[in-house]
C-alpha cells in the first residue's frame, strides 16, 4: 500500500467528496469480482468512492473492509465516513 502526500489526499476528498459512490459492497463482501471492478475503476480514474451498504456490517468493521479492500486492489485507503470510504491509486509510468 503505497503513503500518498497529504496535498492529493485533499484532492482526492475533494474530488469524490459530492459524487456519488461507484461500487457498493453488499452481503456478498469484497468478492473477486468486486474487487476486479474496483481494480478496474483505479486504473481508468486513480479514485474510486466505495459504499458498504447499512445492514451489512458496523462502522468498526467498515474500516477493517476498506483496509483490507486497499490492500487487495493495491492502493491507498484515502479516507472512511460512515460506511463509504475512498480509494486512491496512482497510475503506472
Amino acid at each position: 500500500m503505497s503513503q500518498i502526500t497529504p496535498g492529493k489526499k485533499r484532492y482526492v476528498k475533494r474530488r469524490l467528496t459530492d459524487e456519488s459512490p461507484t461500487v457498493w459492497i453488499g452481503k456478498g463482501g469484497a468478492s473477486e469480482n468486486l474487487l476486479g471492478e474496483i481494480s478496474k475503476q483505479l486504473e481508468k480514474n486513480k479514485m474510486v468512492k466505495v459504499k458498504i451498504l447499512k445492514n451489512v456490517l458496523t462502522s468498526d468493521q467498515t474500516k477493517q473492509v476498506a483496509s483490507e479492500t486497499a490492500a487487495r486492489t493495491e492502493s491507498t485507503l484515502v479516507e472512511v465516513r460512515g460506511h463509504t470510504f475512498m480509494l486512491y491509486k496512482r497510475s503506472k509510468k
